[in-house]
């Protein structure tokens, strides 16, 4: 994992060279990066909790997926492709903005990305794979703005920073978008 490579980026989302994985995060660099929140025909998200094995974050409840697209390849492309390793599926994915932010993820390693952010809908069941992921549900909105309200430690530094500033993308309009999209 510590040679994996990451397109580091400006403010404007042009690369401007490449990082290590490990050593972008220690350091703090922004990157490219994606988010991937799954619907079902319910309106219910798609939530993970980490594995606890993962290098940070571990059994902390997230989006469906996120990572980090690989050098030559595209946001949207390297989201399928996490999407199909960490839950065991593939669905296709809608573009619905994308936000910049910089959080501490542990005591050494930051989060500091240009993410780009995709919805998608999906009606089976995950078959997500442990190394990756520990749990699973599907939630409904307004119960897991609940949850954060009131445990937000139990959520993933990353998830709680998209979900406050992606209000004006409004995600309480994804589910829908969604459905017309498929009509």
């Amino acid at each position: 994992m510590s040679t994996e490579k990451m397109i580091l980026v400006d403010s404007q989302d042009r690369p401007i060279g490449e990082g290590e994985k490990i050593a972008t995060h220690l350091e703090g660099l922004l990157h490219r990066a994606f988010s991937v929140f799954i619907f079902n025909p319910a309106g219910e998200l798609l939530l993970q909790r980490r594995a606890k094995s993962k290098y940070h974050s571990g059994g902390l409840w997230a989006n469906t997926c996120c990572g980090h697209p690989r050098p030559g390849e595209t946001s949207v492309d390297g989201a399928r492709r996490r999407l199909k390793e960490e839950m065991g599926f593939d669905c296709a994915l809608l573009p619905v903005g994308n936000i910049t932010y910089r959080v501490a993820v542990s005591p050494t390693m930051v989060e500091h990305e240009f993410d780009h952010l995709y919805i998608g809908l999906f009606s089976g069941q995950p078959r997500a794979n442990p190394a990756e992921v520990e749990s699973w549900q599907w939630l409904r909105l307004e119960s897991i703005q609940r949850q954060l309200a009131r445990r937000p430690e139990t959520f993933a530094a990353w998830f709680i920073t998209i979900m406050e500033k992606s209000r004006s993308l409004r995600p309480e309009s994804w589910h829908n978008q969604l459905l017309s999209s498929v009509s």
